[in-house]
């Protein structure tokens, strides 16, 4: 699972074939249809559970990482900046990735994308809440900056520029006010 994800973040669901998994994993392709009956198609519902799992947990982190909740974001920003720029901006973010591509081809995928954005989303609620933030306050910014983040993603990665990213993280004080 972890040699999809890392493929899926890179190239996409179209680009990733079996035998790219087999040989990035190391992993006898039987055990692959062994533990993934539904072939590729659950193997990658699978990796992106995990992928999505990882980067709540990574979130939540760095929203803890300051009392400011500005700065817990930008912190979020940065990092995700940082993350970009070492993979020479080959490593997006694996749910939008695949998402773009395939949530209209695959009701598992689109499934997957919604629930580990649904986890990320309600990461960002819980600490605009502890905030302060109302109920209706929290669930509508909180979609806003993730909106904001995954858009800036795919920009700086289709510019590979870090740029979009620095341009949402100025605005973080509009956005929270």
């Amino acid at each position: 699972m972890r040699a999809t994800g890392e493929l899926l973040r890179s190239q996409g669901y179209g680009a990733t074939g079996l035998n790219a998994i087999v040989a990035a994993s190391g992993a006898p392709k039987g055990s692959l249809y062994f533990h993934f009956p539904g072939g590729k198609e659950s193997l990658a519902v699978a990796a992106l559970a995990r992928e999505a799992e990882l980067l709540r947990d990574a979130l939540a982190a760095l929203l803890r990482s300051s009392g400011d909740l500005t700065e817990a974001i930008a912190n979020v920003i940065d990092a995700l900046a940082a993350g970009l720029e070492r993979s020479n901006f080959e490593h997006g973010c694996p749910l939008a990735t695949v998402a773009l591509e395939r949530a209209t081809q695959s009701e598992a995928v689109r499934y997957a994308a919604v629930t580990g954005f649904d986890s990320w989303l309600e990461q960002i609620e819980q600490r605009l809440l502890a905030a302060g933030m109302t109920d209706a306050a929290a669930a509508k910014k909180a979609l806003v900056l993730l909106s904001a983040i995954e858009g800036a993603l795919i920009l700086a990665r289709a510019h590979r520029d870090v740029a979009p990213l620095a341009a949402v993280r100025a605005e973080l004080h509009s956005i929270l006010t």
